[in-house]
């Protein structure tokens, strides 16, 4: 049997079980709170392997693998930024979100302020930033399956967007939190057993000599000593103090744009108490921790046994490296059949892995529609919880439609590289207005508003205006040139505009409910009230 068809064989499956734990979630998903939070129903440890499953996405897996193989010491700077983030979720967010709201980053938000405007822009944040990461999983599924399938066509590639984008639509339409978080579960295991093993493998090949394993893949990168040195991606010398700003910028948008990213906020609901959320929490960093030391030896080892120009000969951005490392690492221990055999299970894990997040992120944005907009804007709260999840549903088809036309467009980038992006607009946007609201006395409506929006079109406008968009090879463009901005990543800008403007707009309202901040610190540190509360 061919690698083609023993991957798609085992994909298929992969496919069916999760379809099944799906329909099975449908039938016991009955109310709003099983819809968007699983009933609450979930142990510390299953939400934190969910987490971990909904985190370690196709960027952790596909992207970090590909920019530590293609740029050594610089790629492995996503790996540890990605992991220390859940430092600042632990410690600042998780336990008090949990207490405090109910389904969706705005149930905190709308609590002390104004409900429509605060609930408006939350919603307009949760579903900008779940596109931006959605475009990413695309990315990701199109160039897996043109190197398992031989399609160098943009349009194969297209047509495999599509499908995936209208597996995740059947998932969350039908499964609900539920059935996406067993699905995230499921896919925890796969993938990191899949890692584990071809780490190992790995590592047997060099007789557990790291010093050997990094020696060899300075060797065959064509970069030399370079390989193993800061400085290779930012900081260059063509680059100039641009790089090295960029890589400062690259950095704080990772450690901070988790504590604001939609899909992983709403986790925290899914846990019958706040101790729960915090545990969680923990087990998740373990799991991702894990996993990310593994990235280090999958992106040195495809490095080390693929070499740089085949990587980028499959695929530019290097997304395809731990695929061709398994392949290769397979060939050389077991012959031809076991290099199939471990390029089909690797496959069919990343397979998983793109499913099971992008029904994470799928679900994050069209909760946040209905609940959010639909129920508490548009509707006024006057709406009844079937009519909210029938909202919920069809949402999910529009949201799932969007990425997928998205994820067509951006063919060609590495999927690290656009999550970057995802966490630079979620810590733009998002960040500011949860912790000031948590945090700050006098934080008010205004203040929301003008942080969420501020944020959010600082860090959209001068990703526009960056190289990502224009003026570079491996631009969404590259024939145009419209940048002027010269980083990549806008965090180092746009992060502090969030926080700018919600302190401004705070100071420019006279809005200021002291009784209702007394309220939400209680409720926040000791989740008291918090269940029963139906929010504005």
């Amino acid at each position: 049997m061919s690698s083609e068809a023993l991957s798609t064989t085992l994909f298929l499956i992969f496919v069916a079980a999760t379809l099944g734990i799906t329909f099975w979630a449908s039938r016991n998903t009955k109310t709003a709170a099983d819809y968007y939070a699983g009933g609450r129903s979930f142990s510390a440890a299953q939400n934190g392997m969910a987490i971990g499953g909904d985190y370690m996405s196709a960027a952790s897996f596909l992207g970090i693998a590909g920019i530590i193989a293609l740029s050594g010491y610089d790629g492995f700077l996503y790996s540890i930024g990605f992991l220390v983030a859940w430092l600042v979720a632990l410690l600042l967010v998780a336990e008090l979100m949990r207490n405090s709201g109910k389904f969706t980053m705005a149930d905190v938000l709308a609590f002390r302020m104004s409900p429509r405007p605060v609930r408006t822009a939350a919603g307009v944040s949760t579903i900008t930033v779940s596109i931006f990461y959605l475009l990413a999983q695309m990315v990701g599924a199109g160039a897996l399956v043109g190197l398992l399938l031989g399609i160098d066509s943009p349009a194969g590639k297209a047509l495999t967007i599509v499908g995936v984008g209208i597996l995740m639509i059947v998932y969350v339409v039908f499964g609900g939190m539920k059935g996406t978080t067993w699905v995230q579960i499921v896919k925890a295991v796969l993938l990191m057993t899949g890692a584990a093993l071809i780490t190992l493998l790995v590592l047997m090949q060099f007789g557990f000599n790291l010093s050997g394993l990094l020696g060899e893949a300075a060797a065959e990168s064509g970069k030399g000593a370079a390989f193993l040195e800061p400085g290779l991606k930012y900081g260059t010398e063509a680059q100039g103090l641009a790089g090295k700003i960029d890589l400062v910028s690259l950095g704080i948008a990772l450690v901070l744009g988790t504590a604001g990213l939609p899909h992983i906020l709403i986790r925290f609901y899914t846990v019958p108490t706040a101790k729960d959320a915090r545990k969680s929490v923990i087990w998740g960093i373990g799991i991702i921790g894990v996993f990310y030391l593994l990235t280090l030896v999958l992106g040195f080892g495809a490095a080390a046994l693929v070499g740089g120009k085949a990587i980028t000969a499959a695929d530019k951005a290097g997304n395809t490296a731990a695929p061709q490392l398994a392949k290769a690492i397979g060939d050389l221990m077991f012959g031809t059949v076991g290099g199939t055999i471990l390029l089909a299970i690797i496959a069919a894990v990343a397979f998983a892995t793109i499913l099971a997040v992008v029904a994470g992120l799928t679900l994050a944005s069209s909760s946040s529609f209905a609940h959010d907009l639909y129920a508490h804007v548009i509707k006024r709260g006057k709406v009844t919880e079937k009519e909210e999840v029938r909202v919920a549903r069809i949402s999910a088809f529009v949201i799932g439609a969007a990425s997928i036309g998205l994820g067509i467009l951006a063919q060609g980038q590495n999927v690290a590289f656009l999550v970057a992006l995802a966490f630079a607009v979620a810590a733009s946007g998002n960040l500011p207005a949860i912790l000031f609201s948590l945090f700050w006395k006098r934080f008010n409506t205004a203040g929301a508003v003008s942080a969420i929006y501020g944020g959010l079109l600082s860090a959209l406008i001068l990703v526009i205006f960056s190289p990502v968009v224009s003026g570079s090879k491996t631009a969404l463009f590259p024939g145009a040139d419209f940048s002027w901005f010269p980083l990549q990543n806008p965090g180092i800008i746009s992060i502090p505009l969030g926080f700018l403007f919600g302190w401004i707009g705070t100071r420019m309202s006279k809005e200021y409910n002291a009784a209702k901040y007394a309220e939400i610190e209680v409720r926040s540190l000791t989740g008291v009230g918090a269940e029963q509360a139906t929010p504005h």
